[in-house]
């Protein structure tokens, strides 16, 4: 009786063992892609040499809580649409509206020296006093 059931447990572990072996490579196929895959879309963001001549504005715009933010704009076509603090966390702008200008005129000549995309640092923005 114990042989019989010694041999039946090989036919039901074999295919979950298989199917188990299958999910388990997929999974890690799957981790490898999706580095390369956010790699290309961050690579997607336009470089500034591709606009020479290139008419580069700002304009300061109402942001949540009564705060403000900034539209970067390429040949009158919004480029960035910044209504939060770049760097930090939440969703309120610059308190002021000078202080917003302050940050879109920083980007705006990161952009002209072609950093694409144009990072915004805390420490940039204390240098400016536009954050504490």
């Amino acid at each position: 009786m114990k042989s019989k059931i010694l041999l039946k447990q090989p036919v039901i572990f074999l295919p979950l063992f298989l199917v188990g072996t299958i999910l388990f490579a997929s999974i890690i196929l799957r981790a490898q892609v999706a580095p390369q895959q956010s790699q290309t879309q961050s690579n997607s963001f336009p470089g500034a040499n591709k606009f020479p001549g290139t008419k580069v504005t700002y304009k300061i715009i109402d942001a949540s809580n009564k705060t403000f933010g900034y539209d970067i704009y390429a040949n009158e076509r919004m480029m960035i649409h910044q209504a939060s603090i770049p760097a930090l966390p939440g969703n309120e702008g610059f308190k002021t509206k000078k202080t917003a200008e302050k940050v879109a005129q920083l980007v705006i000549a990161k952009i002209k020296k072609g950093e694409m995309p144009p990072t915004v640092t805390v420490e940039e923005m204390k240098k400016l006093n536009a954050i504490n």
